[in-house]
């Protein structure tokens, strides 16, 4: 089944159209910057560019950077607060004629990555976090989702873990690898303690240069980079929509 996955992030909106038996993307991956502010207009506005760049008439599966139920938006850490309480599936589907599903965005990357890449063989815990603008976070039992957990505020020295060590965090303040990678390393450690996972996959921007970083984060748990790469945002949220719609 082909599906168009969009991925919406802190700083791009990427999408391509996905065969959701293979995971193999079907067409370049296509990225239009998140506008700023990220209301509901403008983001929706840039989905229908998406879907108008692949001429899409078919069913589309979205990764959104929120905590989402039963297609609606309950949290807005890296978006506009103005998404809480909108069912953004029903909005986009009106807006681009296209059956729409949504998805938590960390929770798609890690569908992915369960279903063909780094977690297919896993069983137990298994913990996808995704890092870029914010910190994401996917938790699965025996390979089976466990929605919304979104583990990027989990406290570490006092604050969220994505105020401390997202990618975001490591620009802004211009820290080195060394310094960066400690930080992470630190909320890594805390979410060790939390859930003892079997392994932990790195997704967003770090899983490309996961070789970077890999000598300062040596911890308990196997850790391993997404397979998918940056990618398995795309793959993902194609995939929860197969399955929503199947």
């Amino acid at each position: 089944m082909k599906i168009l996955g969009i991925d919406i992030g802190g700083t791009g909106i990427k999408g391509a159209i996905v065969n959701t038996k293979t995971g193999e993307l079907l067409t370049e991956r296509h990225r239009i910057p998140t506008p700023d502010p990220a209301t509901p207009q403008a983001v929706i506005d840039t989905v229908i560019a998406i879907v108008r760049e692949f001429d899409w008439k078919g069913p589309v599966g979205v990764g959104f950077p929120a905590a989402v139920r039963h297609e609606i938006v309950k949290t807005a850490s890296n978006i506009d607060p103005t998404w809480i309480g909108m069912n953004a599936s029903k909005e986009i589907e009106k807006a681009t004629g296209c059956k729409t599903h949504l998805v938590n965005d960390a929770d798609a990357a890690g569908l992915a990555e369960m279903k063909f890449g780094a977690g297919k063989e896993c069983h137990g815990v298994s913990l996808m976090i995704t890092v870029g603008t914010g910190i994401g976070s996917a938790l699965f039992i025996n390979r089976s989702l466990v929605p919304n957990t979104e583990l990027g505020f989990i406290q570490v020295n006092g604050m969220p873990g994505e105020h401390y060590a997202a990618k975001s965090v490591k620009e802004a303040q211009n820290l080195s690898i060394e310094e960066w990678a400690g930080r992470f390393k630190e909320y890594l450690n805390r979410l060790e303690s939390l859930f003892w996972p079997d392994m932990f996959i790195m997704g967003g921007g770090l899983s490309k240069k996961f070789e970077q970083f890999e000598k300062y984060l040596n911890l308990d748990t196997k850790i391993v980079p997404a397979e998918s790469r940056n990618h398995a945002g795309i793959i993902g949220a194609a995939l929860a929509a197969k399955n929503e719609f199947d």
